[in-house]
């Protein structure tokens, strides 16, 4: 599903599929995506699960959706001039497909590094 901000929130769209949705917020919007994917594939008797779900959104709307994560910490956690992160998160530039994948593997390293993290108790 591609997932693009709008002015009331958010809409997603299947690029393979005439299947598409909105929500106020994320978590609206996923419930929303099953719901309408489901009802395009009921006639087939097939079930789709949220791990069905590939969700595809740009660099603006990725660090909007998780704000919780720093650019500039990351801009630093993966070499990248942080200005130049920056007016890719602002929409100003367009990254190329290298650099997608590097800010992408920076991205996905933090979050392995968090799935495998305890606290001592």
């Amino acid at each position: 599903m591609v997932v693009e901000r709008t002015k009331t929130g958010y809409c997603a769209y299947a690029s393979k599929y005439p299947a598409y949705t909105t929500g106020s917020d994320f978590q609206e919007l996923k419930a929303n995506m099953l719901e309408a994917l489901n009802a395009y594939f009921e006639d087939e008797g097939k079930t789709i699960t949220e791990a069905d779900i590939k969700v595809s959104l740009d660099l603006p709307q990725f660090f909007e959706f998780y704000k919780v994560i720093n650019a500039k910490a990351l801009s630093e956690r993966i070499g990248m001039n942080q200005s130049l992160l920056a007016q890719y998160i602002k929409g100003n530039k367009k990254p190329s497909a290298i650099q997608a994948r590097r800010i992408l593997k920076g991205v996905q390293q933090v979050g392995k590094e968090l799935a495998e993290m305890q606290f001592l108790l």
